[in-house]
């Protein structure tokens, strides 16, 4: 992709968050907007820094994560294309809380404050837009405490992976609740939906990291993918999970 001819405005008005905006209040927006580039493994930002700017995620794939004093890692997001990150913390005047880390090489879209900030002066509609992505982002976070508390690893792992289905796919109402949006980005289709409900999809980032969001060992992670195939519920191939009955492993027992 050349950055040099990215049209910034229109990328901005595919955004959720941008829709209802009017073309030239996007064209202001796009001023304060920046594109840049990280390799695999290179830090977007880290504790401590001014966060002056929110973020999304153009192509790629963003670790948002923390570490304890001994140095444990705990990923508490995953921001695929399309994902949107540190909005909340941007109007506190207070330094990033996270680290954030590309796990591919990524094309980042920073948004700043003063430019957000001109906005929402402009327009009202805006910022009541702005708090309803922080308040979907503080209810996917209460719903991961949920998941942790109220459901077991095996379950989560199930949830991760029906939640994870292409859009299109069928989500059966007995599916354990997964975690929210970052877990869906975090997943890719590898291939046309097949006929009924078996569906395929792909781990574009390492076991661990999906281990480490779901709060569950790396081991025990693999554990249950294995279990999952060997009760024919899933196959596995390499980062391919293909899902012959998606029915049928949202009623496994856990």
């Amino acid at each position: 992709m050349d950055i040099a001819h990215f049209d910034i405005p229109r990328y901005l008005a595919a955004l959720p968050l941008f829709q209802e905006m009017a073309p030239q209040e996007l064209e202001r927006l796009g001023t304060g907007c920046r594109l840049r580039r990280y390799a695999r493994g290179e830090m977007v930002f880290s504790v401590g820094m001014p966060c002056e700017e929110f973020h999304v995620t153009v192509m790629g794939q963003v670790k948002l994560f923390a570490l304890s004093p001994a140095g444990q890692e705990k990923v508490i997001e995953l921001a695929g294309p399309g994902i949107s990150f540190a909005e909340a913390l941007m109007f506190t005047d207070r330094p990033y809380i996270v680290n954030a880390q590309a796990l591919t090489d990524t094309l980042l879209l920073s948004v700043g404050k003063a430019a957000v900030v001109r906005e929402i002066e402009n327009e009202p509609r805006f910022a009541m837009r702005m708090l309803a992505g922080i308040s979907r982002r503080l209810h996917g976070l209460v719903h991961d405490v949920q998941t942790y508390t109220l459901h077991n690893g095996a379950q989560r792992v199930i949830g991760y992976l029906l939640h994870a289905l292409p859009e299109d796919a069928p989500h059966p109402p007995t599916a354990p609740v997964p975690p929210q949006c970052p877990a869906r980005a975090a997943l890719q289709s590898v291939a046309p939906a097949p006929p009924a409900s078996a569906r395929s999809i792909s781990l574009p980032v390492s076991k661990a990291t999906i281990a480490s969001r779901l709060s569950i060992t790396p081991e025990y992670f693999s554990r249950v993918l294995h279990d999952l195939e060997a009760a024919g519920l899933i196959h596995i191939d390499k980062r391919d999970i293909h899902i012959p009955d998606t029915a049928r492993l949202a009623k496994y027992p856990m």
